[in-house]
């Protein structure tokens, strides 16, 4: 029987940290590699998606940034369970190479790595890093950036690596993008893995202001956070449009690659998608995002001219309406958009991670 390598991926939280992660798992499992998945109980939610030979680890991880003061006194002692949870766990199997995609989740598997003394590598999706990744920066031996360039501490040099996407959004890479003009017109709004109430509403409100002409033709697929899933669908329901909401969509990248436009946050991933399949976006930064990195990651794509951002505390339907108005009234600008937003992606990060990890784990 051949043996084969083990490697530990720790991530959780949010989509932004679980997808990139799904996609190196994809990536490295065709590689003949054994994979296992350290997250908590948030992050196991959306592991559905992993492959199934993917092995899922269950850790407690907590956070000094949520919650009360006994949240806050309780953190310390969670993450100390999750650290011996990872510890015996890792002791037990002895993986090659720990990868770690930040998040609070992540601390445990990359604390009991260290001191295992298990190659540990670091992957950052933001312009920024993380606190958890920047805990570990300096210690491992390498860290790989999504977006670039990155912020790093002094004396860290990172590797461009770029955001890896799953073999579902990979497979939509480049796709053919139909521009708007007097046919169905498919608009798609994201506001990250969680959704977002203040987009999906201002949504709204915008296409109340459009041409009854544009308006006519619009199909609408629009996430939100499960308690507006009943006001946003009454709301479109009035306003006579062709909706679909729900509070997270697994096939997001089959309504990329069928959009004629994404209003979406501008999370690492979310960017990942839109330039590797190559759609025109207006993004909407999260303005509570640590070190305001979500304006960071929409930079490449709006310096390109393949996307428009709308600032939270600028956002109205005014504004919101007037930027879908322009960008769907232009056959010719929306396609230069689209083009240019395929320019700006990188369908080969996974590719180039999974080569940085087999470089470390052989050379250690």
């Amino acid at each position: 029987m051949n043996y084969k390598p083990l490697i530990v991926i720790a991530a959780g939280g949010t989509g932004g940290h679980m997808f990139p992660a799904q996609a190196l798992a994809e990536e490295m499992l065709k590689r003949g590699w054994q994979i296992k998945l350290s997250t908590d109980p948030r992050g196991a939610r959306y592991a559905g998606n992993f492959p199934e030979k993917v092995v899922v680890e269950v850790v407690n991880a907590s956070t000094f940034a949520r919650g009360g003061i006994k949240a806050k006194l309780l953190t310390p002692f969670l993450i100390l369970r999750g650290f011996f949870t990872a510890y015996l766990s890792m002791l037990n199997e002895r993986p090659t190479i720990v990868v770690g995609f930040g998040g609070y989740p992540a601390v445990p598997a990359m604390l009991a790595a260290g001191v295992l003394k298990i190659p540990r590598v670091l992957h950052e999706q933001n312009g920024i890093l993380g606190r958890v990744n920047k805990v570990f920066a300096k210690s491992v031996q390498a860290v790989a950036c999504g977006t670039w360039p990155t912020d790093l501490p002094k004396g860290v040099v990172g590797r461009h690596t770029g955001n890896p996407v799953r073999s579902s959004v990979y497979k939509q890479a480049g796709s053919q993008y139909i521009p708007p003009g007097n046919w169905p017109i498919s608009l798609l709004v994201i506001g990250g893995s969680q959704g977002s109430t203040i987009i999906a509403e201002s949504t709204v409100n915008a296409i109340a202001l459009l041409p009854e002409s544009m308006r006519a033709n619009l199909r609408v697929a629009c996430q939100t956070r499960g308690p507006d899933i009943d006001k946003i669908t009454k709301s479109f329901i009035k306003l006579g449009i062709d909706a679909e909401i729900q509070s997270f969509f697994t096939d997001i990248p089959r309504r990329i690659s069928q959009a004629q436009l994404i209003i979406s946050r501008s999370g690492a991933s979310s960017i990942a998608d839109i330039s590797v399949i190559g759609r025109p976006s207006i993004l909407i930064p999260y303005a509570a995002a640590t070190s305001d990195h979500q304006n960071i990651n929409a930079h490449g794509l709006v310096a390109a001219n393949a996307a428009v951002v709308i600032q939270e505390n600028a956002l109205n339907a005014k504004v919101l309406a007037d930027c879908i108005l322009k960008i769907l009234s232009s056959a010719a600008d929306a396609a230069k958009m689209a083009t240019s937003a395929l320019a700006k992606g990188k369908p080969e990060a996974a590719f180039e991670l999974a080569d940085l990890v087999e470089g470390i784990a052989q050379n250690e």
